[in-house]
């Protein structure tokens, strides 16, 4: 009888290091109302859970707000964990700074706790069309059991416009950014707090990603926008540590128009592609992080981007 009960629970046993594995570190406190998970470099693994972007979540006098709902289920139950050493007020609102599944594939979770699914129109199509895929490669990458990760449903507000919302004594301001590293990117503001969450309009530590859903043209008209708000607020990137907008001008701004300028060059004199791919000077900007798997595919993906603008 014990050989039959060890045999049983053997699987199991196998698996509770993994179980009871800390996926997220404590989040910090930028501001008296906004916190922050900051992630580490390199793609999603079984090692790291899924964990390297920023997540957040700014607390008010009535409720919670997150700023993305992170890679599994799993995830998004331990940011529920964290969110509760802070505070016990409820999780009202979570909001998705774009289509990306590490930004919205816990979004099922925080529903499931009552809060409602905030979205830009443009991420919708992807989110719902995508979203099964999504999830399953992330229990694939992660080597999850299958259906461990709920695929996102429809969100239930979805943005056209700049939108505020109020959680007791703070408000937060919501402005969609078009279609720049992903479809559908939203700018949080938190103007009590002099914190603004954006995204991944802003990289910092490490090469962006250019993506075949990326479009470099409206990514820096994004950025560009950022600059218009005032007071010089501390800005959350997608990935790496938050800062002043100055921060960003490297990593982000000038390397998106240093892209775009060389290709539209490029496809002007009818410059073949991988010539164009192989006379871009990206030298700058080789010491961050992921430099040598990025910098190929982000010249490639903006000369096709660049040729296709060329002829519209």
């Amino acid at each position: 009888m014990w050989l039959t009960r060890l045999f049983i629970l053997l699987p199991w046993l196998s698996l509770a290091p993994a179980l009871m594995a800390e996926i997220l570190p404590p989040p910090q406190q930028l501001a008296p109302h906004s916190y922050v998970w900051i992630g580490p470099y390199g793609p999603p693994t079984p090692d790291n859970h899924g964990f390297r972007m920023n997540l957040g979540f700014v607390v008010g006098s009535d409720a919670v707000a997150v700023i993305d709902s992170g890679y599994s289920s799993g995830m998004a139950r331990e940011m529920l964990t964290h969110i509760r050493a802070v505070t016990d007020l409820p999780v009202r609102y979570v909001i998705n700074t774009n289509s990306q599944p590490h930004r919205i594939l816990g979004n099922a979770v925080f529903r499931g706790q009552g809060a409602e699914i905030i979205a830009a129109s443009e991420a919708v199509p992807r989110i719902l069309e995508e979203g099964p895929a999504m999830a399953d490669t992330a229990e694939r990458i992660l080597e999850l059991p299958d259906d461990s990760i709920q695929p996102p449903a429809r969100p239930d507000m979805v943005l056209e416009e700049t939108t505020e919302i109020d959680l007791g004594e703070i408000a937060l301001e919501i402005t969609p950014a078009g279609t720049a590293h992903t479809a559908g990117s939203l700018i949080v503001r938190v103007p009590a707090d002099k914190v603004i969450y954006a995204g991944d309009l802003l990289y910092a530590g490490r090469l962006l990603a250019v993506l075949p859903v990326s479009h470099v043209g409206n990514w820096i008209a994004a950025f560009d926008r950022l600059r218009s708000y005032p007071e010089d607020p501390l800005f959350v990137p997608g990935h790496g540590e938050p800062g002043m907008l100055s921060t960003f001008v490297v990593p982000t701004y000038d390397y998106l128009v240093t892209l775009k300028e060389h290709m539209d060059n490029a496809v002007d004199a009818g410059t073949p592609m991988q010539d164009a791919i192989d006379s871009l000077d990206q030298s700058a900007w080789q010491h961050l992080a992921d430099f040598e798997a990025l910098a190929g595919r982000n010249a490639h993906r903006t000369y096709l981007e660049r040729e296709a603008a060329a002829f519209e």
